[in-house]
C-alpha cells in the first residue's frame, strides 16, 4: 500500500497544535522523514529526545537518541554526531534493565565501527545486537547485526560463506520479517556487498529483488534514489551506457535532499558512465563533484587525464591515491583493506601499460592479482586476465599476452560485460597482430568496435576504428538522404525508404548535426540554434533561452533547516573531538576532524559572495540532460518509420556537452534539407 506521508503529516500537524506527545512526535518523525524531509525527520526525532528527558523518561529519551544516530548515519556519513548520540543514549541507559533499545544501540555501533574500518568491533557488536535482539525479540537489530556479520565475513576473505549468509538474509527481508525502513536498507546491503566484491551477477539479481519490493510502496526516504543507483550500476556493466546515464543522473536528483557526504557515491558513477561514453568534460565534472563530497574521484578522474593524452599526470594521480587511501566511512563502498584498492590497481597498469612502464606495471598486476586471489571471483579473475596481457605485451611476450587476453574475453562475455569485453578484445587483437595472426586480429578488433558501439561508447570504436583503416573503394557514389522540413512535417528518405513525420525538438537538434558532419556542437549552442536566438555558428554565452529565471539559478545547495542542522552537527563534532583526545583516541579524533572539514566546506560552498545562497544545477547540465533525450527520442522514432535509419543513426550520433554527427566514411551520404 502506497504510503499517503504528506496528508498523514497534515493530520499529526493537526493533532499536535493542541499539544505534542511523544507518540505524536514519533509519527511526524517517521510521516516527515517518508515526505522527503530528512533534517525535519532528524529534527522531531531531537525534540521527541527533549519532551521524553522533560517528561522524566531516561529510556525513553535514550531510544530517542539511538534513533537519531541511526537516521544521522544512514543519510549523512557523518560518524561524529553518530558517536555522540550513541554516547547519549548509553548515559540515558545507564543502571536500567537490559531491554530492546541496548540492542538498538549495539546494532547502530555495528554499522559506525563498520564503516570506519574497525571490523574487530563491528564484528563483537554485530553479536551484541543478535543476541540482545534474539533476547527481546527485536527483529530490526537481529537482520542488521547478521547483515553486518555477513559483510565482515566476506571482507576477511571468506567470500562464499558471506554471500550464502546473505541469500539466508534475503529470504527473510523479501518475506516482510522486519520494518520497511530496514528491510529496504538491508536490501541495500545486499547489493553494496556484492558490488564491494565486484559481483556484478549477485548485485543485479538483489537489485531486482529491491525494485520489486519498492514497488510495493513500502520504501521511502531515499531508499528508491539509492535503488537507482544500483541500477545505474548494473546498467553501466551491461549497457547501454546512455540508459545507465539517465539513472545515474535521475538517481542524484533524488538522494540530492537525503544524501550529504555519501552524495559522492552516485556522481562517481555518473562519471564512470560518461567517461566510457566518451565525455570527458561531462565526466570531469561529475568527478570533480563527487571529490567536493568527500568522495574519492579515482580511477575515474585519473582516467580522464589519461584520455586527454596526460600519461604523467594521470599516473600521478593514480600512484597517490594508492599510497595514500581515501579514507571516508560509507557502507557503499568497502572502505578498508586491499579490496578498496582492486579499481586503482586495474587502472595502474592500464596508466602505465600507456607509458610503457613495465616496472610499475608488474607492481600493480601482482597486487591485482594477489586481491582477485583472495575475494575469488570471475570478474576480479578477469581483472588480472587483462593485467597480466598489459604486462606481457610491454614485456614482448606476444604469445603470453594472446592467453591472458583470451582468458579475459572469456571470462567477462560470460558476465554479461560488453563494453570490458570490447577493451579485452582490442587488447587482444593487439597482442594476435603482434604475432603475425592478422586476419585474426582484424576479426578480433571488429567484434570490439561493434562491442563499443552497441555499449554506447562510440568514442572507443571510433578510436579502433582509426586504427584499422579500411581501403578506399574508388569512385564510391554518396548515398541520396532527405530531412527536408515543410511548414510542420519532416520529409525523410534513406536507403529507398521515405516517410513523413510531425517535426519534433529533437529532429531539429538532429537536422543541425546533419548539415555538418563530424563538427562537435556545444548543448548550448543546438539549444539556441533551435530557438531562433543565436544564428548558426554563433558561440552560446548564455543559458538556454527556455529555462526561466528559477531553473537558471538552480537549487539551493543547503536549505535554511539543512544549514541549521549542519551548525548544531559541528557542535556535536567538536564534542567528539575533545572526548576522543581525552580518550587519547587519535584515530577517532582524525576521523572526526574529516567530518568537521567536510560541514565547514560544505556550508562554505552553500554561501557565495555577499552571503548570498549558491544553488547547484547548471545550464549546460540542464540542456546535456535535454538534447541527449530529445535527440535519442527523435532517432527511436526514425528507426520505427525509417529502421535503416535508426540504426544508421544509433551508431553516428555522439552525445554529452559536446554533439556531433559522425558516419562510416566508407559509407558516404549526402544529405539534403
Amino acid at each position: 500500500m502506497a504510503h499517503r506521508w504528506t496528508e498523514a503529516l497534515t493530520l499529526i500537524d493537526t493533532a499536535g497544535r493542541t499539544g505534542w506527545t511523544p507518540h505524536l512526535l514519533e509519527q511526524r518523525a517517521l510521516a516527515t522523514y517518508g515526505a522527503g524531509d530528512f533534517e525535519g525527520a532528524v529534527g522531531a526525532w531531537e525534540d521527541h529526545h527533549r519532551l521524553l528527558i522533560d517528561l522524566g523518561d531516561p529510556a525513553g529519551a535514550g531510544r530517542a537518541a539511538a534513533m537519531v544516530a541511526m537516521f544521522l548515519m544512514i543519510d549523512t556519513g557523518l560518524m561524529a554526531p553518530v558517536r555522540g548520540w550513541l554516547r547519549r543514549a548509553e548515559a540515558l541507559l545507564e543502571g536500567e534493565t537490559q531491554g530492546p533499545t541496548h540492542a538498538l544501540i549495539a546494532a547502530v555501533r555495528t554499522y559506525e565501527r563498520f564503516m570506519c574500518g574497525d571490523l574487530e568491533e563491528a564484528r563483537r557488536q554485530s553479536e551484541r545486537a543478535i543476541a540482545i535482539g534474539n533476547e527481546f525479540d527485536n527483529p530490526a537489530a537481529i537482520v542488521i547485526g547478521r547483515t553486518a556479520a555477513a559483510r565482515i565475513t566476506i571482507l576477511s576473505g571468506r567470500v562464499d560463506d558471506g554471500l550464502a549468509q546473505l541469500d539466508e538474509l534475503g529470504a527473510l527481508l523479501m518475506g516482510g520479517a522486519v520494518d520497511p525502513l530496514t528491510t529496504g536498507m538491508m536490501l541495500c546491503e545486499l547489493v553494496c556487498a556484492a558490488q564491494g566484491i565486484a559481483r556484478h551477477d549477485v548485485a543485479a539479481e538483489w537489485t531486482t529483488a529491491m525494485e520489486s519490493w519498492s514497488t510495493t510502496g513500502a520504501a521511502f526516504g531515499g531508499l528508491h534514489g539509492r535503488c537507482r543507483v544500483h541500477r545505474a550500476e548494473i546498467l553501466r556493466v551491461s549497457g547501454p551506457a546512455d540508459a545507465a546515464e539517465a539513472e545515474a543522473l535521475g538517481a542524484c536528483d533524488e538522494l540530492r535532499p537525503w544524501m550529504r557526504r555519501e552524495f559522492g557515491w552516485p556522481l562517481a558513477e555518473l562519471g564512470t558512465i560518461r567517461l566510457r561514453m566518451g565525455d570527458l568534460d561531462g565526466a570531469s565534472e561529475a568527478f570533480a563533484a563527487a571529490h567536493e563530497h568527500v568522495w574519492c574521484p579515482h580511477p575515474g578522474m585519473a582516467l580522464v587525464v589519461l584520455a586527454r593524452g596526460d600519461a604523467l599526470t594521470a599516473m600521478a594521480l593514480i600512484h597517490d591515491a594508492i599510497e595514500h587511501p581515501f579514507r571516508m566511512p560509507s557502507k557503499e563502498r568497502p572502505p578498508f583493506g586491499d579490496l578498496a584498492l582492486a579499481p586503482l590497481l586495474e587502472a595502474q597498469v592500464e596508466i602505465a601499460a600507456a607509458m610503457g612502464d613495465a616496472k610499475t606495471a608488474r607492481a600493480a598486476t601482482t597486487r591485482l592479482q594477489a586481491v582477485a586471489d583472495t575475494y575469488r571471483g570471475p570478474w576480479l579473475a578477469a581483472s588480472a586476465s587483462l593485467a597480466w596481457a598489459r604486462l606481457a605485451l610491454l614485456d614482448g611476450d606476444h604469445e603470453r599476452a594472446t592467453g591472458y587476453a583470451e582468458s579475459a574475453v572469456g571470462a567477462w562475455a560470460r558476465i554479461g560485460a560488453p563494453f570490458e569485453t570490447a577493451v579485452a578484445r582490442s587488447i587482444l587483437a593487439e597482442a594476435l597482430a603482434l604475432t603475425g595472426r592478422d586476419a585474426a586480429a582484424r576479426l578480433e578488433r571488429d567484434a570490439a568496435i561493434q562491442g563499443f558501439e552497441r555499449y554506447g561508447a562510440n568514442s572507443r570504436a571510433d578510436a579502433l576504428r582509426a586504427r584499422q583503416p579500411a581501403a578506399p573503394v574508388a569512385g564510391r557514389v554518396p548515398l541520396a538522404a532527405t530531412f527536408r522540413l515543410v511548414g510542420e512535417i519532416r520529409s525523410i528518405t534513406f536507403s529507398g525508404t521515405s516517410a513523413s513525420m510531425r517535426d519534433l525538438k529533437g529532429f531539429r537538434y538532429l537536422a543541425r548535426l546533419l548539415s555538418e558532419p563530424e563538427r562537435e556542437f556545444h548543448v548550448l549552442d543546438l539549444v539556441s540554434v533551435e530557438q531562433g536566438t543565436l544564428p548558426t555558428g554563433q558561440l552560446a554565452a548564455v543559458g538556454p533561452p527556455e529555462l526561466d529565471d528559477a531553473h537558471r539559478s538552480g537549487l539551493p545547495a543547503l536549505d535554511d533547516h539543512a544549514r541549521a542542522a549542519y551548525r548544531r552537527r559541528l557542535a556535536e563534532i567538536e564534542a567528539d573531538i575533545e572526548d576522543a583526545r581525552r580518550c587519547n583516541d587519535l584515530a577517532r579524533a582524525e576521523l572526526a576532524e574529516r567530518d568537521r572539514d567536510f560541514l565547514v566546506a560544505e556550508l562554505s560552498r552553500a554561501v557565495g559572495l555577499g552571503g548570498r545562497l549558491r544553488s547547484v544545477g547548471s545550464d549546460v547540465e540542464r540542456a546535456r540532460t535535454a538534447v541527449t533525450r530529445a535527440l535519442r527520442y527523435a532517432a527511436d522514432r526514425l528507426g520505427v518509420e525509417v529502421p535503416e535509419l535508426g540504426a544508421h543513426l544509433s551508431a553516428s550520433l555522439r552525445t554529452g556537452t559536446y554533439c556531433s554527427y559522425r558516419p562510416d566514411p566508407m559509407t558516404p551520404i549526402h544529405w539534403s534539407f
